[in-house]
């Protein structure tokens, strides 16, 4: 989720192409579980990279899934998978630089971009709710957006979504941004850290960071955007979260492509929508749902709470981006040249229902929203 730190294009590259290889050993064990192709089967697709801001968090998990499962394959691309580092590259300013060619991100990128002449759209919808929790120390005290006067918030990166989610947050129930303190954290055990030794009073974050926070007892859940009825509470709307952001340009040369891509990912939302929990942590990488923070007992109780964060049509819902572009006036972003319908596409997502005989579930948003 880091933001519009762009460094040179060749070190952010070398560190691209070396994940981008971890996602490809990660990928042929997929694709070998689901019958896989042959190289020469492969070399015949088009190879589409994509960039993800965090591969191993919950909230970013259709877009390993669709690998696992085999779905890309399935629709005719050899993609390759990698995921931002702590300290690097984000993935959406990777994708908008021309390092790679989709993002897996948030939505709200898309506005940020084009407030400063990038034309960057969403192609697809995953989640309506943004799967955060601000996780609190129980000495803090904290059970709103007012409490958070006076505290030190820890979030992913200065700058990142979750900053400007909880600039949002606090701006909603009143507070300046000198009412609070904001400090980068990352994710995982860095996070778990910086609450540990008191550094930050609440951090941010999403599964299965708040399992191991709440297993620790070192943290508990003060404000809930985990799913879209939490997100509505804390903020008045559907707060819709992961998508899959790419260039304009990079579209209009690559319909075909695009599309594909879409309907693995809109096959993957349905899989989701008609499995359980352990059916999903079942298909992921083991590292993923247990690890040294994290047991995998703990990974399924998570996502059993926040797998309706996960829309099962890639639609953009109604009243979304209406949301978006609230909380991006709110923290000052200049909003007044871009419209709802520069920023979202629903037409591929449409395609693929459509090629699937899915119907969608819930109200498209249109042109206001």
């Amino acid at each position: 989720m880091k933001k519009h730190a762009i460094y040179s294009v060749a070190a952010a590259g070398a560190i691209a192409l070396t994940l981008a290889a971890c996602g490809s050993n990660t990928a042929g064990s997929s694709s070998s579980a689901s019958g896989g192709s042959s190289s020469s089967a492969n070399s015949s697709m088009p190879k589409v990279t994509m960039m993800v801001g965090g591969i191993d968090k919950q909230i970013y998990l259709p877009y390993q899934l669709a690998e696992s499962l085999g779905y890309y394959k399935k629709y005719g691309v050899d993609m390759q998978l990698s995921t931002e580092q702590q300290g690097g590259v984000g993935a959406e300013d990777a994708m908008a630089s021309g390092q790679v060619d989709l993002a897996g991100a948030w939505y709200i990128h898309t506005i940020d971009f084009q407030s400063k002449g990038k034309d960057v759209i969403n192609l697809v919808q995953l989640s309506g709710a943004p799967g955060e929790r601000i996780m609190c120390s129980p000495k803090a005290n904290v059970h709103s957006g007012a409490d958070l006067k006076g505290k030190t918030v820890g979030v992913t990166d200065l700058g990142s979504g979750t900053d400007e989610l909880t600039q949002f947050i606090a701006a909603k129930a009143g507070l300046s941004k000198n009412d609070y303190h904001t400090i980068a954290v990352g994710a995982g055990a860095t996070a778990i850290a910086a609450i540990q030794r008191g550094s930050a009073d609440c951090v941010m974050t999403t599964q299965p960071t708040v399992g191991a926070l709440e297993s620790k007892n070192l943290a508990v859940p003060a404000i809930d955007l985990a799913t879209s009825d939490g997100a509505k509470a804390a903020l008045g709307g559907t707060l819709p979260s992961a998508g899959l952001l790419a260039r304009a340009d990079w579209v209009k040369n690559n319909e075909d492509t695009a599309q594909k891509v879409v309907d693995a990912l809109v096959d993957t939302m349905h899989w989701i929508s008609t499995h359980s929990a352990a059916d999903i942590a079942d298909k992921l990488p083991q590292s993923f749902v247990q690890n040294s923070t994290i047991t995998k007992d703990q990974y399924i109780s998570g996502l059993n709470q926040d797998k309706a964060q996960f829309l099962p049509d890639g639609i953009m819902p109604a009243g979304g981006p209406k949301t978006i572009f609230d909380e991006e006036k709110t923290i000052g972003v200049d909003t007044s040249k871009i419209t709802y319908a520069d920023t979202f596409t629903n037409k591929y997502a449409e395609a693929a229902l459509k090629l699937e005989g899915y119907t969608a579930s819930s109200t498209p948003a249109g042109d206001n929203g």
